[in-house]
Parts: C-alpha cells; sequence; structure tokens
C-alpha cells in the first residue's frame, strides 16, 4: 500500500468537512397556531428600527446630494435637483486618491495582525485551556474600556524617544488599528470555531499524519471562512472609520482626510462620509450572502 502524504491526507478531511459550519441548522418548525400578535408586532419593532435607522440617512443624502436650500425640504420636493457634485468634488480633490490609498494599506496590514495573533489564541484556548474562555474574552474587550486617545497618548508619551523609526512610519498605526479591532475579531472568529468539533478535526488530521501547519491551513481554515471573511472586514470598518489615533499620531488617512475636507465642504463632507458608508453596507452584504450561498450549495452536495 502506497503511503499517503500529510497533505493530501488534510486536503482530504478538508474536503469532506469543508462548510460545515456554514451550512445552516435548520430551526424549530413554526406550528398552524403561532400567536399572530408575534408576527405583528416583529413587524412593528422592524419597521420602526428601519425608520430609525433610515430617515437619517435620507436626511444625510438630501443635503449632500440635492442643491435646494434647506428650509425648503419637504415631500414636494424630494426629488427635485439631485447631484453627484459634491461627491466628485471629494473624488477630485488631490489628497483623496493616497489617503484612500494609505487606509486601505493600513485596513490590509491591521487585518494580517489581528487574525495572525488572534486566531491560533482562539484555537489554544478552545483546544488546551477551554477553563481560561472568560479570561481571554474579558481581556479581549480592554479596548472598550481603555479609550483610544488615552492608548496612544500613553504609548507616545512612553515610547516615543526610543522608537522613533516606528512612530515616523506611516504604518505605525497598525498594531494601534489592530489593538481597537481586536474585540471584533476574537468574538468573530470564537463564534466560528464553536460552531464546528474543532477537536474531532485537529485530532483527525494529526493521527494522520499532517503537521500543524497543515492542519490550520488546510484543514481549520476553509471551514473558518465565514468567521475569517466577518473579521476582516470588521477590522476594515475600523480603520477606515477611526480618527483619534491618525490624527494624534500626525497620519493623513482617509478619515483625517475627510474631516478636513468637510470644513472646507460640507456638502461633500457628508457625501463622502455616505458614500463609504453605504460601501461598507455593500461589502458585508455581499460577504454575507456569498457565504450562505455557498453553505446552502455544500449542503445541497451532501443531500442535507
Amino acid at each position: 500500500m502506497s503511503a499517503i502524504t500529510p497533505p493530501a491526507v488534510a486536503e482530504e478531511l478538508a474536503v469532506a468537512v469543508d462548510d460545515s459550519a456554514e451550512a445552516p441548522v435548520p430551526g424549530p418548525r413554526q406550528s398552524n397556531g403561532a400567536n399572530p400578535l408575534v408576527a405583528v408586532a416583529s413587524w412593528v419593532f422592524l419597521l420602526a428600527m428601519a425608520t430609525f435607522f433610515l430617515f437619517p440617512l435620507l436626511s444625510m443624502a438630501r443635503f449632500a446630494f440635492q442643491r435646494v436650500p434647506t428650509i425648503l425640504f419637504g415631500w414636494s420636493t424630494l426629488f427635485d435637483k439631485w447631484t453627484m457634485d459634491a461627491l466628485l468634488t471629494a473624488f477630485r480633490d488631490e489628497n483623496f486618491g493616497p489617503t484612500l490609498w494609505l487606509s486601505a494599506r493600513l485596513a490590509v496590514g491591521a487585518i494580517v495582525l489581528a487574525l495572525g495573533l488572534m486566531l491560533p489564541t482562539a484555537m489554544w484556548v478552545h483546544l488546551r485551556i477551554p477553563s481560561a474562555r472568560g479570561l481571554v474574552e474579558t481581556l479581549t474587550v480592554l479596548p472598550y474600556v481603555v479609550p483610544p486617545i488615552a492608548l496612544v497618548v500613553g504609548v507616545i508619551g512612553a515610547y516615543r524617544d526610543t522608537l522613533p523609526w516606528f512612530f515616523n512610519s506611516r504604518f505605525s498605526l497598525i498594531p494601534f488599528y489592530a489593538v481597537l479591532a481586536m474585540p471584533f475579531t476574537y468574538r468573530a472568529l470564537d463564534a466560528g470555531l464553536r460552531a464546528i468539533d474543532l477537536r474531532t478535526l485537529v485530532d483527525a488530521s494529526r493521527s494522520l499524519g499532517a503537521g500543524w501547519g497543515t492542519t490550520m491551513f488546510r484543514v481549520l481554515m476553509p471551514n473558518l471562512r465565514t468567521s475569517l471573511l466577518t473579521a476582516a472586514f470588521l477590522t476594515a470598518t475600523v480603520v477606515m472609520g477611526e480618527f483619534t489615533m491618525a490624527q494624534l499620531m500626525g497620519k493623513f488617512t482617509l478619515p483625517v482626510f475627510q474631516s478636513q475636507f468637510y470644513l472646507r465642504e460640507i456638502q461633500g463632507g457628508l457625501a463622502l462620509g455616505l458614500a463609504t458608508l453605504v460601501f461598507t453596507t455593500f461589502l458585508l452584504a455581499l460577504v454575507t450572502f456569498l457565504t450562505r450561498r455557498r453553505g446552502a450549495a455544500a449542503s445541497m452536495a451532501r443531500g442535507i
């Protein structure tokens, strides 16, 4: 009998269990005698929340994209004089491209650093020290407790003289952004690890001769695809919206440009902020749609 190489074994194992965490779990079947008041109350709540979020966005969009005096805003002028000039003015600014490019690179660096630190940590906690899960969850919440301004001012005051090369670099914000996104990153990964049979996958892969690197990259990560994408997009959202750290460290990122541009062009600043919000929401919705569709396809292929 020919020997099976560990990568091949791991690949077969990954194919056999691919997307097991993403398959839709059938919920409890609804009975015919369900209380209609619960359904009505649910729809009322959803409509109230939609109104709460959409009306301010509609007002923001009208102020940014309509050439109508604010005092004349009303239902009669809802469709009058809409234009993209304010957003195009922001796009044509000479500082928009460089700041967007810098923020994109900072986002990629923060994603790589955050996932590189949090993924092995979360796996180790689940496999070796599950009793410490509460402690780790508490530690990952600390960026909520410590304000970003206190974090960055403290680090600058303590290390600016000893690490001038670090603070002079355009990418010195990456560790700060990774720490700031740590609560989102860890919880997204923790939810993904809870949804799969982590110990069984690891034991099976290791018993077939695969190393830890092969087990992580060929077996576990394919089953954590949704969690990894969620953590990555949440981290990118943090980077694209963070202003305080970049301002204090003197880095001209996209949020800093938006703040300065808003002081010069109010409509353009609002248009750029709304466009950023819509774009990030679209990306999150696209990731959700694609992962659910892939999980449904995998379930159908397995005959579920």
